[in-house]
Parts: C-alpha cells; sequence; structure tokens
C-alpha cells in the first residue's frame, strides 16, 4: 500500500519517484538509522534496506565491501529489525529489504515475514531468487503483506512478458547484465526492454543498477516511474563513515533536483 502511493504521489505532479539503498549496519546502527533520515529529508520515496552478505553474488565491489565492514561490526538481521522499529517513529517511508534466500530462510520464512510486518517493512527483494522459484516464499510474504518485488533484466528476454505481468509492488528493471556499480554508460537498448515491460506490467516499474549521479538519474527516468541509486550512496558512506548523514543528505538532494528539473 505504501509503496503504490509513493508513487502514486509523484506520478499525480508529473514526477518520478527515487529510490535509495544503503547497506545496514555499515558504521553501525546508528550511522545507518541518520543515513535514511537524510535520504529520506532530501527526497527519497523508497528505501531499499540492504541486508549485509558474506557472498552477494550480485554486488560490485563497493557493495561487497560495504557489507563485510557491517558484519565485521557485529550486524544482525534481528539488530536490523529493531533498527527498522525504531525508525518507524519517524517516518512513514516505504522500506523494501533487498537480501538473499538464505538470509530469509537461515532466519526462518515464518518468523522472517512475521518481523518485516511487525516492524514495518513493505517489500522485499531477492537478486537470486529465479522467477521460476517465487512461489517459495510468495505465499508466506502475502500473508503478511509484504510484496515479493521482481526483478527484469534484458537477459530475460522471453520471460519479461510473465515477470512482469505477475510482478508485485514495483518491477525492479535491471539497467544492465552484470553486478551493481557505477557506470559511465549503457549499452542496453532501452526503448525496446522498457517497450514490453510497459505493454505487460500493471505496477509501476523503476530501473537500477549502475546509476551514478544526477545526470543519468534524470537520463533513465525518461523510460519508467522511478530510478534506483544505491552504490553511488554507499561509496559516500565508505568515504566519510559517521560523518556521512549530511553528504548523502546533499548528494540525494541533488538526485531529487535532478528528476524534478
Amino acid at each position: 500500500m505504501r509503496i503504490r502511493k509513493a508513487f502514486e504521489k509523484r506520478g499525480k505532479n508529473g514526477q518520478k519517484a527515487l529510490i535509495t539503498y544503503i547497506v545496514s549496519g555499515d558504521y553501525g546502527y546508528e550511522t545507518t538509522k541518520k543515513n535514511i533520515m537524510s535520504m529520506v529529508n532530501a527526497g527519497a520515496d523508497i528505501i531499499e534496506i540492504g541486508i549485509p552478505f558474506s557472498d552477494p553474488i550480485a554486488e560490485g565491489i563497493v557493495i561487497q565491501e560495504a557489507s563485510q565492514h557491517s558484519l565485521n561490526g557485529g550486524t544482525t538481521l534481528a539488530g536490523i529489525f529493531e533498527m527498522v522499529k525504531e525508525l518507524r517513529k519517524e517516518t512513514d517511508t516505504p522500506f523494501v529489504m533487498m537480501m538473499y534466500l538464505n538470509t530469509i530462510y537461515r532466519f526462518g520464512t515464518e518468523r522472517f515475514f512475521d518481523l518485516c510486518n511487525e516492524c514495518g517493512i513493505d517489500g522485499v527483494i531477492v537478486p537470486d531468487m529465479p522467477y521460476e522459484e517465487k512461489e517459495e516464499i510468495q505465499g508466506t510474504a502475502a500473508a503478511h503483506g509484504v510484496d515479493n518485488i521482481s526483478l527484469v533484466t534484458p537477459a530475460s528476454h522471453d520471460r519479461i512478458e510473465a515477470i512482469a505481468k505477475d510482478a508485485e509492488g514495483f518491477l525492479y528493471c535491471v539497467s544492465s547484465i552484470g553486478v551493481t556499480g557505477t557506470r559511465n554508460e549503457f549499452t542496453t537498448d532501452f526503448d525496446a526492454f522498457f517497450d514490453v515491460i510497459k505493454q505487460n506490467a500493471k505496477i509501476p516499474c523503476a530501473v537500477g543498477f549502475g546509476i551514478s549521479g544526477p545526470k543519468q538519474a534524470k537520463k533513465m527516468s525518461q523510460y519508467c516511474d522511478g530510478v534506483i541509486v544505491g552504490s553511488a550512496i554507499v561509496k559516500i558512506i565508505s568515504q566519510y563513515g559517521e560523518d556521512s548523514p549530511e553528504k548523502v543528505y546533499e548528494f540525494t538532494k541533488s538526485l531529487r533536483d535532478a528528476l524534478d528539473e
């Protein structure tokens, strides 16, 4: 519900949604909380809360290093849920957890989605879960009111149609094949890719993987309803550590301003 409202609110004004990503626990829970509120206050519409994982296969070096740094600092999924509970006292911005399937299984699927519901997590993105295996968590997620958000890539070809038709929350459109990280340029034929998506998706679509700054965000926003920025923010946090919230605010504000131009 909150996810839909976030897109509707921007769409009504002819604007695009801004979705930002952070690795939880990088430089501690307090720094993460401050950075999330910096993003919210600077105009981010949805926050992707990255759950650190020891072997994040979809991630580039920036997010891998932040994940390791977070885990070394003692970050746990239970601790992240507590952090989200505290954040919910300050904001009703939609929160989406991005994580690997094994993390959910290890924690216990029922217990995981129960806590998502209790703490106010609106959706999950599981990059290593093939579309065909979505049913493994689908029923439990739905029973707890949590959207299971699908990813679609230019390599999905004949499955783009099915994935788009079946998607919940928003459709995460991966801009290029490979791992996350900022890109200088993209080689994907976006017109063709998004044509198929728009013909089939009943929900908003957002594009992510590789958007490095305001100019790229603005350029990519022409294709869809929102843009997702991750590695560029994680890089700022790794550079400034506990002093990052102000810098994260400035960068997020520059993205919001570019999208609203």
